[in-house]
């Protein structure tokens, strides 16, 4: 489970066909990133729960299967992109973010960034059906980022338009600086609300 407070970005700098599957080599910004990271413990890559399965000097290996590539923007990923970087909370640790599974439900487009004084504006598109999934100033994660939902700008029956404020620590320590409109995003949202929607579709039977 992850907080959705991203720690780093890491660097692809290898990938490799393995079958349906691609071994990605991320090499992360900071030097010490990987101390006290062992083979075998999970890392959210864009907000997408993986396994690291090698260390090599500063560099960590992962490897996704054809399902993840498929579902989230994973399979998006080329040598010299930038991904965010989350090791898992830790249960006497503070949530800053939010609780996130790092099981990404969907994905979605950029649609556009604007500029601000100090700050920026990104709005992103995704499928209606997930139209009961968000709430006004409510928590989204995006790309592995603990966001909060400005607004709900358009609901259509293909899809819905929302408006994320982003502020100038996470622009620089996130992705978010690399995203051009277009970009496919990975989305997950709420655990606590979904759950609550699956109560309350239940009693509608």
């Amino acid at each position: 489970m992850f907080t959705g407070i991203v720690t780093d970005m890491g660097k692809i700098k290898g990938m490799e066909n393995v079958g349906d599957s691609i071994k990605f080599t991320v090499e992360p910004a900071q030097r010490n990133y990987l101390k006290g990271v062992r083979k075998g413990e999970s890392i959210a890559i864009n907000g997408a729960c993986m396994t690291i399965t090698a260390k090599k000097g500063r560099s960590f290996e992962f490897t996704t299967v054809n399902e993840s590539l498929v579902k989230t923007n994973l399979g998006d990923l080329k040598k010299g992109s930038y991904v965010n970087l989350e090791k898992p909370m830790s249960l006497n640790g503070a949530i800053d973010g939010h609780l996130v599974m790092g099981h990404v439900d969907t994905t979605g487009k950029v649609f556009k960034v604007v500029r601000l004084k100090d700050s920026w504006e990104y709005y992103f598109t995704f499928s209606s059906k997930f139209k009961d999934n968000i709430i006004y100033v409510g928590s989204i994660s995006i790309n592995g980022v603990s966001l909060t939902i400005a607004d709900i700008i358009r609901e259509s029956k293909k899809e819905i338009l929302i408006k994320i404020a982003i502020i100038p620590h996470t622009w620089k320590v996130t992705n978010f600086r690399y995203m051009k409109p277009g970009n496919r995003i990975n989305i997950e949202f709420d655990m606590i609300g979904k759950f609550v929607k699956r109560v309350l579709d239940g009693m509608k039977k």
